[in-house]
Order: structure tokens, then sequence, then C-alpha cells
């Protein structure tokens, strides 16, 4: 389910943050393969940037020149049974809403769209509790952002 409320992300990523905060993580005995882009952005988008959600999958960040949209999907490395899941995407100037999806999935949250052409994005996801955020990215020239493990 898509939503687009300032308020609502912004609370949503801050409740994210806090139980992330609130919750160990262990490592696996055995490493995950790595999650791969699966396409959920549909066709004409490509991979612009990503960064991994530490031992549980990876958010990517894609964009089609011909719609000058963005589109972010978090993928978990080993589908299996439903887990929380959050992916976001918004304009680091502030001109846009939030944008999220969240919710109890067993291989991938989003797809979520932003029109980007020529403007930073913030931009991440969680898959349980591990999260990671992306400021001030891909700026019309590929500027990698900063990004915040939780």
């Amino acid at each position: 389910m898509k939503r687009s409320r300032a308020i609502a992300g912004a609370a949503a990523l801050a409740v994210a943050g806090i139980a992330t905060m609130a919750t160990a993580t262990t490592a696996s005995a055995a490493p995950a393969a790595a999650a791969t882009y699966n396409g959920a952005c549909g066709s004409g988008y490509s991979v612009v940037n990503s960064v991994p959600v530490t031992g549980k999958g990876t958010v990517y960040l894609t964009y089609s020149a011909k719609t000058g949209k963005n589109c972010v999907v978090t993928v978990r490395n080993s589908p299996g049974k439903k887990v929380y899941m959050y992916t976001y995407l918004t304009a680091t100037d502030g001109s846009s809403d939030w944008v999220y999806d969240s919710g109890q999935y067993t291989s991938y949250a989003g797809p979520v769209y932003l029109p980007g052409k020529g403007i930073c994005v913030d931009w991440g996801g969680a898959i349980e509790s591990v999260s990671v955020s992306v400021s001030g990215s891909n700026c019309g020239r590929m500027a990698a952002g900063v990004v915040t493990h939780h």
C-alpha cells in the first residue's frame, strides 16, 4: 500500500528508528546471498544507487530518463515468511511529500515513485529491525549522498 503523507512518513521513520535502536541484531552463521534488483520499478528504470541493509537485503534507487522519476524498492536477500519491511523516497529540499510503503512482506517493499529530474533525494528502507537511509543523493549528477545505517 502506497502513501504520500509528509507527517505520516516522518512519524513512521521515527518509529522505525526507535525500534531499530531498541532491538539488537545477531549475525547469522552463514552470510546470505546478496539481494539483486528485481525490476519491480518497471520497464525503463535503471539502478543508479544502492545501499545494503546489513545482513538482510538491499535498497535500490532507480531512475527512468523517459519519465524523469526516481523509484525505490527494498529487497530481501532471502525471501520467506512475512517480515516487517519499509521503503521511502522524498526530495531533500522538502519540496515533496514522503512517499513510502511499509508492511509485512515476503520479498520486497515498494516500489515507490517520485519525480526526480535535477533534484537531490533522500531514500532508504528497513527489513525487520535493520534500517538504512541515504540523504542528499543523486542530484542529477550521481552524487553519492550520506549513508546512515541503523
